[in-house]
């Protein structure tokens, strides 16, 4: 890493908010129609592309519309193509989400820009709280997401949320609801994702009676429901293309027309859209309008994956367990259950692990008093009822069966060989490491078992 990379790398500041101080960035064209250019990123976050909401918006044919985006953080500069036509090259190398040094020089089109630091540093605000509303966690990343929502609680400002499938983009929402001056007015939500599209119109901006067959009575749409309160549309990606302009018109004029009206009525509402498609990639594929995508994007929020944060893994951990067990009960998880959690991927993110804790705590792996907790002998003349977990989705009960199953026949098989880990991985098939690990999996310590010296 360059010299004057280490001189300027991320630090804590003392002052009197708390944030962090990262160097400036200019983006400075070099090479191609817009040559000697320069554009400042300010808030640690900048796009380049032909749009005209670029930060550095090149008049370039071979240039997308919205074609990378480059983010300062505490470990430096990353640099991430959103889908481009002709793709974004660092040296001479197509890249699409890697970590670049100042200097470094970026080919988009037929332009080539160079990444230099700024002589004045900027302040990155950083909350120091724990928690916001319903969201959970500790990491920077999360103490940054805070940040932002504290100062945007106290306006009316739409809210663009994106992140992967379970990071919490509905917390978020509630959240923010709930922290803002709309808190007493509604909270209405709309999964875009599960609205047929010929329904889709009516559902956004209601019905009069006769609109269309099956129309018995005038409808409100969930902007009129929201009046005076928060909206949430999720899965907004979702949105047919021919109702896009009409969303627009909807949220810059303030007013809405019910489907078969012909007078439009006012609405006081605040937008809060979320997906977990980068709508970037779709407004350069032509699947989502690039004004409408500006307009939903007057403050956007990237919500972490929870392997960018895994430190928070331990805290939602026991929070799930306490929300659980009542805020009465003084059940803590086990350390070693805990170290077990923190060591997995968790594709499906916070929401993958909440229903972990669930199925842990309904098959019974961990106690009340909060001690591990072999499952349950199966009963004699049991009925399915009560070994099918019933009550969780096909996906999770299959995943509590399975874990269920192994738990169940690597104990049997311990007791069976006197703990012997050798000699029960011989019997199972399995070499020993495999054995080990899915002990180590399962929470099944080694202490449980005799040593096999």
């Amino acid at each position: 890493m360059p010299a004057d990379f280490e001189e300027d790398h991320t630090t804590r500041v003392a002052a009197d908010r708390r944030g962090m101080r990262v160097f400036s960035i200019d983006l400075v064209v070099v090479d191609g129609p817009m040559r000697g250019k320069r554009a400042q990123i300010h808030g640690g976050v900048g796009r380049v592309g032909a749009a005209a909401g670029s930060d550095l918006k090149l008049d370039d044919k071979a240039v997308s519309r919205v074609h990378c985006e480059l983010r300062v953080g505490k470990d430096g500069i990353t640099l991430k193509d959103l889908g481009s036509t002709n793709g974004t090259f660092v040296e001479g190398v197509r890249v699409r989400d890697a970590d670049v040094a100042p200097g470094a020089l970026v080919r988009v089109g037929a332009s080539t820009f160079r990444i230099e630091v700024g002589n004045e540093p900027e302040f990155v605000d950083i909350s120091d709280k724990g928690s916001f509303g319903e969201l959970v966690g500790t990491s920077l990343e999360m103490r940054r997401v805070y940040a932002v929502l504290d100062r945007l609680a106290m306006t009316d400002a739409t809210l663009l949320v994106q992140g992967e499938t379970g990071t919490g983009k509905d917390v978020v929402a509630r959240s923010l609801h709930a922290a803002s001056k709309r808190a007493g007015g509604p909270f209405v939500a709309l999964d875009c994702g599960a609205v047929p599209e010929n329904l889709f119109e009516s559902e956004l901006f209601g019905h009069v009676r006769g609109a269309f067959s099956g129309a018995v009575s005038d409808r409100k749409g969930v902007l009129e429901e929201a009046n005076g309160g928060t909206l949430f549309l999720d899965e907004i990606g979702e949105m047919p293309v021919a109702l896009q302009a009409k969303m627009l018109r909807a949220l810059e004029t303030r007013t809405v027309r019910r489907v078969g009206a012909n007078v439009e009525r006012p609405i006081d509402v605040r937008i809060v859209a979320a997906t977990n498609r980068p709508l970037a990639r779709c407004v350069n594929e032509g699947t989502f309008r690039e004004d409408l995508y500006y307009r939903l994007a007057v403050v956007e929020i990237g919500l972490p994956p929870l392997r960018a944060r895994r430190e928070d893994i331990p805290v939602l951990a026991r929070h799930f367990y306490r929300q659980l067990k009542g805020s009465a009960s003084n059940a803590e998880l086990p350390p070693h259950f805990v170290a077990r959690l923190a060591a997995r991927a968790w594709p499906g993110n916070v929401r993958e692990l909440r229903n972990f804790i669930e199925r842990s705590v309904s098959l019974g792996f961990v106690t009340q008093a909060g001690t591990p907790q072999a499952p349950a002998p199966i009963p004699a003349g049991a009925t399915l009822e009560q070994l099918v977990p019933l009550h969780l989705p096909l996906k999770d009960a299959r995943q509590a069966w399975t874990e269920n199953f192994e738990a169940i026949y690597v104990k049997s098989l311990l007791a069976r060989t006197g703990g012997n880990v050798t000699r029960a991985a011989e019997a199972a098939g399995v070499n020993r490491r495999f054995l080990q690990r899915m002990m180590a999996r399962l929470g099944i310590a080694s202490a449980d078992a005799s040593s096999d010296e």
